[in-house]
């Protein structure tokens, strides 16, 4: 009954702000025109089309809105008057009240406001689908005031996207058992995955440790600040980090007053992006314009700010590794290798065909190559990818759709800071850097200092084990065999550790000298 009048009110939503009439008049049939003029009788739709999208999909809630933030990044696919709408859902979402967020924060550090900080802005900054951000100033540990930032999670959050959720997965349901296309494309799994990211970002305290952990991942990196986190003022409904100042990413004309140099920024972008997954494998997953701000601060001018880390992605060594190949062997052009990396991996079935598969990659890839940003037609691409992977049954991987929606966000970015951005030259250092670690001597010695903690543990036993081995037998005879056993071990043992010790000095050498053929031929 729940989903069926969730249902009903996004009917009711979609009528009462003429969202069929948008879809419709996009079409250029004459007889679809007339069916527009139709259903439009008696409906007042006097405001913009832009606008009615956006305040339809302010009204449907926090999943519909990040639906419509997803989409304000790619202005390449959409009308500039629908863009500039839903670029508002960034962080002009509607407001809640003041005296709720002020309320939010006593109930949760059980202490009048005036008591947790010196000031407290009551107007918001910024407010999005989750939460709202206002300004304020606290007394640190050492008795320092601080300029902060203070977000608050909107009131109900949980019972809303409860209600979506269920009608997705419903949905989810009728796709995977009534298509074609259902099995391969996993909808009830990519639902699971996005409902897990939905309920850590409730969680303002997980919020707070992911960007403690990308602080400390990109220190050093030099391409992007990420706030300080006040522990003494976190808890799951209210986060205090530091206040970061700077100009949103999508204002280029006041960056360019500023001095920045917008085609260094999206050079920057593209390596902090790849740095995250590809080295770190835990990365910003919610990169549109409302969490990315640039300092123009003379000594950080030009560097990213992030904000609002409520989504973090994570891979896995399997799907790292697996990534940068496919992505190296793309960037060679070797499409033979990454239909066959597709095949190893399990992504197509098989009896997949390597020559088929690479010829029908070769199709999609090929043209685009050694082009700007501003000549690629993403959608066009989407298009013939779809097409591709449904004549070869590739199937999704729900953990990889957040780095993919990420992807969209960052060369949606890439195509407003420097449309004459190469995406693959700028990349390809960056891969080719990543690709001589993974198979190089450090690759070996760090593995080997990862394990050393656990072979020293069985060192210091080995002496106890041989002795308590040795009481296990009851006669001499076997006593003394068991001791010639373990003595011809050892030998065998010596001999082996000395082959290991050659075999090892040999590979390291064969690993240089590799990577110095790699250097020269690799690319």
């Amino acid at each position: 009954m729940t989903r069926f009048m969730r249902g009903t009110y996004i009917l009711m939503i979609v009528l009462r702000y003429g969202l069929d009439e948008l879809v419709l008049s996009s079409f250029s049939h004459p007889w679809l025109r007339r069916l527009t003029r139709i259903v439009t009788l008696g409906r007042k739709l006097d405001a913009p089309r832009g606008q009615r999208l956006r305040e339809a999909l302010e009204q449907l809630g926090p999943i519909f809105v990040k639906f419509g933030q997803v989409l304000s990044t790619r202005r390449d696919l959409l009308p500039v008057d629908i863009s500039d709408e839903l670029a508002l859902l960034q962080d002009r979402v509607p407001p809640f009240g003041s005296e709720v967020a002020v309320a939010t924060i006593e109930r949760a550090f059980r202490k009048p406001i005036g008591q947790i900080f010196t000031q407290f802005d009551r107007t918001p900054v910024a407010s999005a689908s989750i939460a709202q951000v206002h300004f304020a100033r606290i007394l640190d540990r050492n008795g320092v005031e601080r300029d902060v930032a203070v977000k608050v999670l909107r009131p109900n959050m949980l019972p809303a996207i409860e209600k979506d959720l269920g009608l997705m997965r419903m949905m989810a349901g009728w796709v995977e058992g009534s298509s074609a296309d259902g099995k391969r494309l996993k909808p009830r799994e990519v639902v699971a995955e996005f409902d897990k990211y939905l309920h850590d970002e409730l969680d303002l305290v997980r919020e707070a440790s992911s960007a403690a952990q990308l602080r400390r991942n990109m220190a050093g990196l030099d391409l992007v600040l990420i706030p300080e986190m006040f522990w003494d003022y976190c808890h799951p409904e209210v986060m205090v980090m530091e206040r970061m100042s700077g100009i949103p990413i999508n204002q280029t004309d006041k960056l360019i007053e500023a001095g920045v140099d917008m085609k260094q920024l999206a050079r920057d972008g593209v390596t902090l992006f790849f740095t995250q997954v590809f080295r770190d494998g835990f990365f910003h997953a919610d990169m549109h314009p409302g969490n990315i701000m640039v300092s123009i601060a003379p000594e950080t001018l030009g560097r990213y700010i992030s904000l609002d880390f409520g989504i973090v992605g994570t891979l896995t060594e399997v799907d790292k590794e697996y990534l940068a190949q496919n992505f190296t062997a793309f960037f060679r052009r070797d499409y033979k290798r990454v239909a066959e990396l597709h095949i190893e991996s399990g992504w197509v079935p098989a009896t997949t065909r390597v020559d088929e598969l690479e010829s029908a990659i070769r199709s999609v890839c090929e043209p685009y190559f050694d082009r700007p940003l501003k000549e690629i037609s993403l959608g066009l691409v989407l298009m013939r990818l779809f097409q591709t992977s449904r004549r070869f049954q590739v199937e999704i991987q729900p953990q990889l759709v957040l780095l993919q929606k990420t992807l969209l966000n960052i060369e949606g970015l890439g195509r407003q800071l420097d449309p004459e951005l190469d995406l693959w030259a700028t990349a390809k250092p960056f891969l080719e850097t990543w690709m001589i670690n993974q198979v190089g001597p450090q690759k070996l010695i760090d593995q080997l200092k990862a394990e050393a903690p656990r072979y020293a543990k069985f060192l210091p036993e080995l002496p106890r084990l041989m002795v308590e081995f040795l009481k296990q037998r009851n006669s001499t005879s076997a006593q003394e065999r068991s001791l010639q056993a373990l003595l011809e071990a050892q030998q065998r043992t010596n001999k082996l550790l000395q082959g290991l010790i050659y075999g090892a000095l040999g590979f390291t050498l064969g690993l240089f000298v590799m990577q110095l053929v790699v250097r020269v031929k690799l690319f």
